[in-house]
């Protein structure tokens, strides 16, 4: 296990601040998209690509890269954010988000938008995608991990659970995959409108290796994929349990904040209770 020092802790809670904040300024600008999923992500997404993944923006198609799929396709603006920052394109093109002939649109296209490894959208996909992927990768004998983030709402389709059911089969271990487990979706909670519960065992009984963490700890969340690297025998699942809007007060565990732009004056609220002014 490796205990990240305060100095890396801090550094990764202030880059997780400016991803929220370019979030809020694309939605606001675009006047359109997923909010409360995006803010609800963003350690994950920080993690992945500033400590855990190999990646190289200079070099979208480096073979022996890590793959990220991002099953919740809708919340693409936290992915386009990481992106641009990391430098796979211009931190200006967030303000064209949704903008026809654009290609930051409102679901990451493969085809369009570089470091995007998949096209998703249609929930439930994105794991089937990145568990083919990592099996065609395990034939060829090539060594990269597969990371796919769904939503919990995702839960609910039928896919996810044939798809489950495929890397136990494969003992796909080059497969972790995220639940965002912010206990809402479109219109009210997740189990007021399909019950979800109980999410881990659930996972467990389809023999994949389950952790649940606090998906805003950054220590948890790598200490989990550490623990699922080190398993051989199947798929790994990482529910991270996490608060939907995270970071801005009136947009926490609020389902009307789903997919829903921010005005000028929600904008700049939200932007100082993450430190900034606008």
């Amino acid at each position: 296990m490796v205990i990240l020092k305060q100095a890396e802790l801090d550094s990764l809670a202030k880059k997780a601040s400016e991803i929220r904040k370019s979030i809020l300024e694309m939605i606001h600008h675009s006047d359109s998209g997923h909010t409360g999923g995006s803010l609800s992500m963003v350690e994950i997404m920080v993690a992945l690509y500033y400590r855990i993944m190999r990646h190289d923006a200079n070099n979208p198609d480096w073979p022996r890269r890590d793959r990220f799929i991002l099953s919740k396709g809708h919340c693409a603006p936290a992915l386009y954010a990481v992106l641009a920052d990391c430098g796979y394109f211009p931190i200006e093109d967030l303000k064209r988000l949704r903008q026809i002939g654009q290609h930051l649109q409102g679901h990451p296209n493969h085809r369009k938008t570089p470091g995007v490894e998949a096209t998703t959208g249609s929930l439930g996909q994105g794991l089937s995608i990145a568990l083919g992927m990592a099996l065609g990768a395990t034939l060829r004998g090539d060594k990269q991990y597969y990371y796919v983030l769904c939503g919990d709402g995702e839960m609910q389709e039928g896919q996810i659970w044939e798809a489950a059911m495929f890397g136990h089969k494969y003992k796909l271990c080059n497969v972790i995959a995220f639940v965002d487990r912010n206990y809402y979706q479109q219109n009210d909670h997740t189990e007021q409108i399909m019950p979800l519960e109980p999410l881990g065992p659930k996972w467990n009984s389809f023999g994949w290796n389950t952790y649940e963490i606090d998906g805003h700890d950054f220590q948890q969340i790598f200490d989990a994929v550490e623990r699922a690297k080190s398993q051989n025998n199947s798929a790994s699942v990482i529910i991270a349990h996490t608060t939907k809007g995270k970071g801005v007060s009136f947009m926490e565990n609020q389902p009307g904040w789903h997919g829903k732009s921010l005005n000028k004056e929600e904008l700049e609220r939200a932007s100082k209770e993450l430190g900034y002014g606008v």
